[in-house]
């Protein structure tokens, strides 16, 4: 039973945090666009690698951070530099590259690859696994533990799998439709990374 219970509550958790418009998700309509849904496949399969692990310290974390608030200010602050970079190379991506899409191969390890540097990038995945954690834990629904965490942690990978593995699917489907939105993929990851990049150092300027 708590097998069941932590495998659903981790499922759901990333399945929903994975809906939303983020750079791994709109990373992973680029990759079906250009490179097809197989390519995709492998790196999403990177991404839930790093997700996996990421689940397990975003619980592991629930336990002592609470008590230790300083260190989640320097997370926030590693993490909004490494957002306005990424915002940067999007945008220099976007604006240096030629703006017909072009179908090209890409082998599946390096695919795989891409998809576990572009997930180690993602600063809002520990934190935001650490706050659903806290809140579950504090609601009485998890109990922290090295098997519940192991639990948890295979159903928040296969949440996400699951969630990104749709939009490939979709991508590759409707590709004809989002011929226009695929052209400006690297301007909205741009001002997708630095919106949230500069709202985080704007928060961590005048409320911290």
């Amino acid at each position: 039973m708590i097998f069941f219970t932590c495998v659903l509550l981790g499922f759901v958790i990333a399945a929903t945090g994975s809906i939303t418009p983020s750079f791994l998700n709109l990373t992973v309509v680029k990759f079906s666009l250009k490179s097809g849904k197989k390519s995709a496949l492998y790196l999403i399969g990177g991404f839930a690698t790093v997700l996996f692990f990421q689940a397990n310290i975003g619980a592991y974390l629930s336990s002592i951070l609470m008590k230790n608030s300083e260190y989640i200010v320097t997370i926030q602050k590693i993490g909004t530099g490494i957002l306005i970079l990424l915002s940067i190379n999007f945008f220099r991506l976007y604006f240096s590259a030629d703006k017909k899409i072009k179908k090209v191969k890409i082998d599946k390890s390096k695919a795989y690859l891409h998809g576990i540097m572009m997930s180690l990038l993602n600063t809002f995945a520990i934190p935001f696994y650490f706050t659903t954690i806290s809140f579950l834990i504090g609601l009485e629904y998890f109990e922290y533990s090295l098997i519940n965490s192991l639990y948890f942690s295979i159903g928040s990978t296969a949440g996400s799998f699951s969630l990104y593995a749709l939009y490939a699917t979709v991508a590759s489907k409707i590709e004809h439709k989002l011929s226009f939105v695929a052209t400006k993929m690297d301007f909205i990851l741009g001002c997708l990374t630095g919106v949230v990049g500069i709202g985080n150092l704007i928060y961590l300027m005048y409320f911290k």
